[in-house]
């Protein structure tokens, strides 16, 4: 089953905190190797996602890959996490059936076009304003999750926290991505736990 919350990695987050989140309950991990692009960072990108599947998955957790197919394949991750930028979801459907595929999506249609192109979950957003990531187009909102439900699981992403997660859960998200309110919080586990009772 899809986890509802999932926890975006990177490499400059904390990794011997993983395995404690993952006993917690956290059954969703996303490694994000943003801007690697010489042979060298896939390399780096390649030894991430590794750490992240060793630390996690004893504990019975899915670890799905940022962007990259062949990253995730050669890891050994459960999955992949495809932009608007990177490999099509139907292309990466057809190299690697076995894989879960999530794609970004920005509205109703999207998500209907990723559904239809194979994919397993939409990672929605940004539906709050958030500091984890520049460039992104402006906030949704909860009313956006609404319109969007019904193609596929919709994962929320951007700005949240618990009581947010909760509404995304009420507005009809099936879990959240995070990153701050993980990542910035001087206590990572009890952050976590707010958030799985959040989307319960």
């Amino acid at each position: 089953m899809l986890p509802r919350l999932f926890c975006l990695v990177g490499p400059t987050d904390d990794l011997s905190v993983l395995p404690d989140l993952a006993r917690l309950g956290v059954r969703g991990f996303q490694v994000r190797a943003k801007h690697w692009s010489t042979r060298v960072d896939d390399r780096m990108a390649l030894r991430l996602a590794r750490d992240v599947v060793a630390a996690v998955r004893p504990h019975g957790a899915t670890v799905v890959v940022d962007d990259r197919l062949d990253v995730a394949l050669a890891a050994g991750a459960d999955g992949v996490h495809l932009g608007a930028l990177d490999l099509p979801v139907a292309d990466a459907r057809r190299l690697a059936p076995g894989l879960l595929v999530g794609a970004t999506c920005r509205d109703a249609d999207d998500v209907r076009r990723a559904a239809q192109d194979g994919a397993d979950y939409a990672g929605f957003g940004p539906v709050f304003d958030t500091l984890s990531k520049p460039g992104l187009p402006a906030p949704l909102g909860l009313d956006a999750i609404s319109t969007a439900t019904g193609d596929l699981p919709l994962l929320a992403i951007g700005g949240m926290d618990a009581p947010r997660a909760r509404e995304a859960r009420s507005a009809g998200a099936h879990g959240v991505a995070v990153i701050g309110a993980l990542w910035r919080q001087p206590d990572p586990l009890l952050a976590a736990r707010e958030l799985l009772d959040a989307v319960a």
